[in-house]
This record gives structure tokens, sequence and C-alpha cells, in this order.
């Protein structure tokens, strides 16, 4: 009987785990669903909370950054118990963290910066970005004028990239063998801004740009509809970053110089697992590759992953098609000639 009992115990306990596990709601606050790459991300994010047994709920804050504070109210009382915030403002955000801590839900800030220690920092080095991006444009074209595209003025990523683009730069503008002719910042990292943008920098200059550092992907095809405009596409090196699909296919095709790739699916996992072991109690300090990161706008010390990027240009498109990526037929598609990629032969 006693045999009996304790095998009953043992059979109850074991299957009241899942339920246990269920009890982890982790939150996901975007800050848009404008890019390609987030919905790589949520599909990375979703799976891994699966295998650990957690479920997802999340809010789309449509580029407001009202909408994104009243998102993560909503998912506080929907019963989450770790929150992920893709930032669309950093200082406007920091509310949110706030009133995170005061309920004990752990917050992963993800791929953008929200420079407060309660949040778990998780993205790619993106100054090392800024670096990949800059080498490349730099090889393709080490003198004339120059045109920086960054990103959005709310995120700090915008401003780590060009700290790295600058880094590989400067010295050759300060001998005047680049000069710069334009540089703006991208509102929301719009593609259609990037256009406006370059466009203008265009015009101002009597089409005279011989090489563009364009920040992301997006921006980067904004780039290059300018550029096609005026049939200087595949004539001035452009970077990008992301590995969108439509990116790779343009370096594939000539008309982008390089796609820094973050493998989105790394990101999300890794965000999403540490969202689950904060919320079952795990500190910070021994989440799996933990490091500290200080370079921020205020120099706050904050817990953080700093994952590996990798420059994709036409010499090893390879590894984003044995990484499963993106598909042959989408990475080469146009693509015909003597002049294609080893990857597209």
């Amino acid at each position: 009987m006693k045999q009996f009992l304790k095998v009953m115990v043992l059979s109850l306990f074991s299957m009241a785990l899942p339920a246990l596990a269920q009890q982890v709601i982790v939150g996901v606050s975007w800050a848009n669903f404008q890019e390609e790459r987030w919905k790589i991300d949520e599909r990375a994010i979703r799976d891994q909370l699966g295998r650990m047994g957690a479920t997802y709920i999340s809010a789309d804050a449509q580029s407001s950054s009202e909408k994104q504070l009243n998102d993560i109210d909503a998912l506080i009382a929907r019963g989450a118990k770790a929150l992920i915030i893709l930032a669309w403002d950093k200082d406007a955000i920091l509310p949110a963290i706030d009133k995170a801590k005061a309920a004990g839900i752990p917050v992963v800030a993800y791929d953008r910066l929200i420079e407060n220690n309660y949040a778990y920092y998780i993205t790619f080095d993106n100054v090392e970005v800024g670096r990949m991006q800059a080498r490349e444009v730099f090889k393709a074209r080490p003198k004339g004028n120059y045109a920086f595209i960054l990103g959005a003025n709310t995120d700090p990523n915008a401003d780590f990239l060009h700290k790295g683009q600058l880094e590989v730069l400067d010295a050759a503008i300060k001998r005047g063998d680049i000069k710069v002719v334009g540089k703006q910042y991208t509102e929301g990292w719009k593609p259609e801004v990037a256009q406006r943008n370059m466009e203008q920098i265009l015009t101002a200059n009597g089409n005279k740009v011989d090489a563009v550092v364009a920040s992301n992907d997006g921006t980067a095809g904004g780039v290059v509809a300018a550029l096609s405009a005026v049939g200087l596409a595949g004539k001035v090196p452009v970077s990008g970053q992301d590995g969108d699909q439509a990116a790779l296919n343009r370096v594939a095709r000539g008309l982008q110089t390089v796609s820094v790739w973050k493998d989105a699916r790394e990101l999300g996992r890794r965000a999403a697992e540490a969202a689950v072991l904060l919320a079952r109690g795990t500190p910070m300090e021994r989440l799996p590759g933990r490091t500290v990161f200080a370079d921020g706008p205020n120099k706050v010390r904050m817990n953080a992953l700093l994952l590996k990027p990798i420059p994709i240009t036409r010499d090893n498109l390879d590894v984003v098609l044995r990484a499963g990526w993106i598909s042959k037929q989408a990475l080469c598609q146009g693509v015909s000639g003597a002049n294609a990629p080893a990857a597209c032969r």
C-alpha cells in the first residue's frame, strides 16, 4: 500500500510539472512590426518559450511610445511574469521599467538598449556591426564623398552603430581621403524616410556621392531606391544589417555591398530563455553568456548578453544558405551571367 501511494504521489507530481511551467507567462512588447526581421524574432521567441513550457503573449506598439506604455500595463494585467521589451523610445519606456520592478517582474531589454540596470540587455555587438559596415564600404571605396544614413535618433543603437563606423573611417576623414557630404538620422528606421533623406543628399551634392554607410537593411533599401532613380545603383557601395531577404538578394545582385547578419533566431531564443530563467528566480549574474555592458549614453552598468554578428558580402553568401536563413531561389532571384556570385551558380 505504501509503495502504491508513493507511486501515485510521484505520478501526480510529474503530471503537475507542466502545469507549473505554464504559469510562466512572458509578455513581449514590440515597438512595431515594420521590419521583416521582427517576425523571425517572434517565431524564435515563441518556439523557445514552448520548449521551456512557458506561454507567449504580446502587443504591438505600432511606433507609439504612449501605446507601448499602455501595452505593457495590459501585459502585466494579463499575468505576465516576465517582459521582453523592444523599446520604441529609450527614454519614454523608463516608467514601464519602474512599474515592472515595483511588481517584481523581470525585464529583458530586447535588441535596443533600455538604460536601466533592472533590465537584462540582450543584443548583438552593435558597435562591431558599425565597424563591419564601414570596413566593407571602405574596402570598396577608400576615397570619395561619403553619406551616412543613420537609424532613429530615439534608438541608442543608431549611435552605437555610428560610433563603430567612425572608428573605421575617422582616420581617412581626417586625412581628407573621405569627405562627409551628408548625414541624416532616419525617423523610425523607415525606408521611405531614408530614401527621402538620400534624395536630398544627392540633390545637394549634384549626385556626386561615392559611398553610403546605411545603418540597416531597411534604410539601405531606401538608399538603393534613391540611387536607382539617378542611375547610380550598383555603382555606389551601400551597407546594411539584419540579413533581410531583400537585402541579401541586393547583395547577390551587386546593389548592396554588405548586410551584417545578426541571426534573429539566436537572439529570440536567448531572450526567451533569459526571460523564463529570470521569472523562475535565476539571478542575472548566473544567466548563460552573461557579461557587463556600460557603454550607454549614461554609462549605467548593466548585465547583458552580446551576440556576435557576421558581415555577409557576395564572397560569403553561402553562409546564410547553409544556415537555412534564406533559400537559394530567394537569394538568387534576378541574378544571372558570368558576374553571379559563387552562391548563385
